[in-house]
């Protein structure tokens, strides 16, 4: 088969739709922020990031999907401006006041998601946009293409390489059929369909949990079981008590659970 032949972009929202969560919106994530920024922080993506971008002083950035600041609070020690965008206001809130105690004062951020107008958001153009994590839209080719338009010498995004973040041994248990999400090579090929010779590099993170105890396990994978049933629950309640064990004062699965992320670049002249 041709891979010129094939639409990416449709490939890519076939496979969206089989994923996309009925609470996604800002709301969902405001209520996510403080535990999906707190976790976020741990795991050395962040740093592995932050090595393969290289980052330069004189550089502005735009942070797009920005989340609680996973990349713009280290990056800010790094470059000369960030521009924070997220659609959540409470992400924005936990950037704000980290940035706040870091005493950083090179971050502005902006209320705005994927499909608003950009230029009715004075987000502007940058050396360097980056989507971290974040390609949570439909029509991908419009939203890299904003990206492009924002950026002067290069683009950053990364997104799920195999399983990423969802756990095949929960969803197994609880008795869905695990579909694995749409992954980095839809993006890099249709990339390369549409001329752009991408570098593609990979962070693997290791994603160990650590539970205050059982209920907070429960919860924590809340996200990842959209609109669990009550059987469903109990019988992931009942995979917790079997995979669940003693570590000091706190819970951890007794198996290893590792991520894999891939970071897509190249650098471009407008």
């Amino acid at each position: 088969m041709d891979i010129n032949s094939i639409d990416w972009n449709q490939v890519w929202k076939e496979q969206r739709a089989k994923h996309i969560h009925k609470e996604s919106g800002p709301q969902y994530w405001n209520k996510r922020a403080p535990s999906f920024a707190n976790h976020a922080v741990k795991t050395g993506y962040s740093d592995a990031f932050i090595k393969i971008m290289k980052p330069k002083r004189s550089w502005t950035v735009l942070d797009m999907a920005c989340g609680g600041g996973t990349l713009a609070i280290p990056l800010a020690n790094k470059v000369k401006q960030i521009t924070a965008v997220d659609f959540s206001d409470g992400m924005l809130d936990i950037l704000t006041e980290t940035a706040r105690k870091q005493k950083l004062k090179n971050i502005r951020t902006i209320n705005a998601a994927w499909d608003e107008d950009w230029s009715k958001k004075d987000i502007g153009v940058h050396d360097v946009a980056i989507a971290s994590r974040s390609l949570a839209m439909d029509d991908i080719v419009s939203g890299i293409q904003k990206l492009i338009n924002s950026s002067r010498k290069r683009v950053y995004v990364s997104t799920v390489s195999g399983d990423g973040p969802h756990d095949r041994k929960v969803m197994e248990a609880v008795g869905r059929n695990f579909t694995p999400h749409v992954d980095y090579i839809y993006v890099y090929n249709l990339l390369f369909q549409t001329g752009i010779r991408a570098n593609v590099e990979f962070i693997t993170e290791q994603n160990t949990k650590i539970f205050d105890d059982h209920d907070m396990a429960l919860n924590s994978f809340r996200w990842m079981l959209d609109n669990m049933t009550a059987n469903e629950e109990e019988l992931l309640k009942n995979f917790l008590k079997e995979h669940l064990v003693r570590r000091k004062d706190k819970w951890v699965l007794d198996y290893e659970k590792k991520v894999q992320w891939a970071v897509i670049w190249w650098e471009h002249n407008k």
